[in-house]
């Protein structure tokens, strides 16, 4: 299990340059090693397993995606109202950048948003570095981070999607969410 700089677990993030998208694959791809991996990915995570996946040092034989989004998220950010936000300001009233308020004033609220600066300055690109390995996409129902999932999806050859109770947290502490994983995982490769 890797913890993701700028989470609960994860290193802090002091400066943005820090964690652009490609230093943070380069340092997962180190920690995966040369033994042949399965990655499961969530949100943010997803986001960068899906670079991962395509490394040269890295041998994924499968994949698990979850809650990711075909667009970049962080760029549509306003880190400005964030900030504010989480040093008493008023609430975002774009309901992405109050989000991302709400899980950075749950925590290292200056990491985290350093965070989302440094990897909207490298935007997610779904069209580069395709998956080429079994890969499960998992969506909740009421998950608005994840619409349009369906467009990935169709990008990944072989791909399934399966959507399962919960917004995008709740699809991420919900039992069938954790169940599609390790059937996933355990299937016989087909």
């Amino acid at each position: 299990m890797v913890h993701l700089p700028g989470h609960p677990g994860g290193p802090k993030v002091a400066e943005a340059e820090e964690v652009t998208s490609s230093r943070v694959v380069d340092a997962l791809a180190e920690c995966a090693g040369a033994e042949e991996v399965d990655v499961v990915g969530y949100s943010l995570g997803a986001r960068l397993a899906w670079d991962l996946a395509a490394h040269p040092k890295v041998s994924v034989r499968r994949l698990v995606l979850g809650g990711l989004s075909p667009q970049e998220p962080f760029a549509a950010v306003d880190l400005g109202a964030a900030r504010l936000a989480v040093q008493g300001g008023p609430v975002p009233d774009d309901p992405l950048t109050g989000a991302i308020t709400a899980m950075a004033a749950a925590g290292d609220a200056e990491s985290l948003l350093n965070l989302v600066e440094g990897l909207a300055s490298e935007p997610f690109d779904p069209g580069a570095g395709v998956p080429q390995v079994p890969t499960l996409f998992l969506a909740g129902w009421q998950d608005f981070m994840a619409h349009g999932i369906e467009q990935l999806v169709a990008r990944v050859p072989g791909a399934r999607l399966r959507q399962v109770a919960g917004d995008h947290r709740g699809a991420l502490v919900g039992v069938e969410l954790r169940e599609a994983v390790f059937d996933f995982l355990g299937a016989e490769a087909g």
